[in-house]
């Protein structure tokens, strides 16, 4: 069946954090990945069902559960530079706020953390990355929207306009995300998800899917403006923008080996644009 694009509908909206096994238990799906959170404090679960809103499903059997054993809050700065590594079949994601341990074979994982979003939020985002990496998908620092069914990303470094092109979206146009795009390989191609991971707008995206039609490059010039690039430049833009922390080469050839794949199937181009909503007239 051709869809322009699906909304994600949750199985069964949980309005409540639910008792399960002596912890409370909520499913934050992205990407059509669930993975179950517990916790025992209900207070923190609550803030988490406010945090992924839209996100939230009840789900039998997630792809991956994890407990979260909460430590007092500390002064500890969550700017700390993240480790990622595995040893044996264990992922170890360790940041100054928080430590992770994730067994992908065994579907569990264990997070240490103070009481707040922020902490939870990095290690989703790497969990994510990891499973995308070897799915030949990825996290990318992007901006995306979807706009007649079909789904394009803008990516660039901060201060290269993704929030910019994101508020100057027509009323047409679903945001996914205007900071971390999420890209799956699928039978029928590459397709591009909205995420609750929000940038300058603190806004979730929304929970759509759509078949991804391609990925912009940005800049900011006097004009507004589509330039091909080389597949190279292409390469080396979507690497770049890729979000992987992980200290494994193996893993790291596959996201290099996945960017060529991407190119090829994919447009990368370049646009250059002024913060003038007649911009979205060039994407089509």
């Amino acid at each position: 069946m051709s869809v322009a694009y699906q909304q994600q509908e949750p199985r069964v909206a949980v309005r409540a954090p639910t008792p399960y096994r002596g912890h409370f238990r909520t499913v934050i799906v992205i990407g059509e990945i669930a993975v179950d959170v517990e916790t025992r404090d209900a207070a923190f679960l609550r803030l988490l069902e406010e945090r992924y809103a839209g996100f939230i499903e009840a789900v039998d059997d997630p792809d991956y559960e994890f407990v979260i054993d909460l430590t007092p809050p500390t002064d500890i700065s969550a700017d700390d530079d993240v480790r990622v590594y595995r040893t044996g079949s264990l992922w170890r994601i360790e940041r100054g706020d928080f430590r992770a341990e994730w067994d992908p074979g065994k579907r569990r994982g264990y997070i240490r953390q103070s009481p707040n979003p922020y902490s939870i939020d990095a290690v989703l985002r790497i969990v994510h990355s990891l499973v995308l990496a070897g799915e030949r998908g990825c996290l990318m620092h992007a901006a995306s929207a979807v706009r007649n069914g079909k789904a394009f990303i803008f990516a660039g470094v901060s201060g290269a306009g993704k929030t910019t092109i994101s508020r100057l979206a027509p009323p047409d146009a679903f945001l996914l995300t205007d900071e971390i795009s999420y890209v799956r390989k699928e039978p029928a191609g590459y397709f591009g998800y909205g995420t609750p991971f929000a940038g300058e707008l603190a806004k979730s995206g929304e929970n759509l899917k759509a078949p991804l039609a391609g990925v912009y490059l940005l800049a900011q010039g006097r004009e507004n403006r589509i330039d091909p690039i080389s597949a190279s430049e292409a390469v080396r833009g979507i690497l770049a923008n890729t979000l992987f922390f992980a200290e494994d080469a193996e893993l790291v050839q596959t996201v290099f080996h996945s960017a060529h794949e991407f190119v090829e199937q994919v447009p990368v181009r370049r646009l250059t644009f002024m913060p003038d909503n007649r911009v979205w007239e060039l994407i089509q």
